[in-house]
């Protein structure tokens, strides 16, 4: 009952959802819109991640689903979110990035927290996307940085995205950004869409 008491305090923040296959460069981007407008970055990827790395039961379950390629619960992602943005409930905005990887998930975000303001999609070519990660694991040490979880990852984001893309962008609240260009040209689109909102 405590959550949801607390939880009516996030009624009123703005919030970003940020959506794209993994490598689309998401993680880069959401670091310079919280350098230039305040927002608090949530990454349920690095969510994941922090609560695999503290030990704990739930972390120890996490890690052998992510190995896998699978998704993690919807219950889980949605209560590390509401943990984290209670946790940092004095924000400027929040932006969520890697979140809703299925339609559910947003649905179920937007009525136990909010709506969001919009949802920013950054479209990158598959290969494009492989080539990325696996650059990426010559050093992030990642247990999904390699070529078949890379694969069944993809497979796992095409397989659900479709879906959420077309919810909001019947909504009205899909922006999508050409994510292929060079790191600072990206994020001249993303402050346009951002300012527009």
């Amino acid at each position: 009952m405590f959550l949801e008491d607390m939880a009516a305090e996030l009624k009123s923040k703005r919030v970003i959802f940020v959506v794209g296959g993994p490598g689309c460069g998401k993680g880069t981007q959401c670091a310079k819109i919280v350098d230039k407008y305040g927002f608090c970055h949530l990454s349920s990827g690095d969510l994941l991640r922090d609560e695999v790395q503290s030990g704990s039961d739930r972390g120890k379950q996490l890690n052998s689903i992510m190995e896998s390629g699978a998704l993690v619960s919807m219950d889980v992602v949605l209560t590390l979110l509401k943990e984290a943005m209670l946790k940092n409930k004095d924000a400027k905005g929040f932006l969520i990035d890697g979140y809703p990887r299925e339609l559910e998930q947003g649905t179920r975000f937007e009525s136990e927290i909010t709506a969001p303001a919009c949802v920013l999609y950054f479209e990158v070519p598959d290969e494009v996307m492989v080539e990325r990660l696996l650059g990426r694991a010559k050093t992030s040490g990642r247990v999904d940085d390699n070529e078949e979880t890379i694969k069944k990852r993809l497979k796992t984001f095409h397989d659900h995205c479709d879906k959420v893309l077309e919810h909001y962008k019947t909504k009205g609240l899909l922006c999508q950004i050409d994510a292929r260009g060079q790191v600072d040209g990206i994020f001249g689109e993303v402050c346009k869409k951002v300012d527009s909102i």
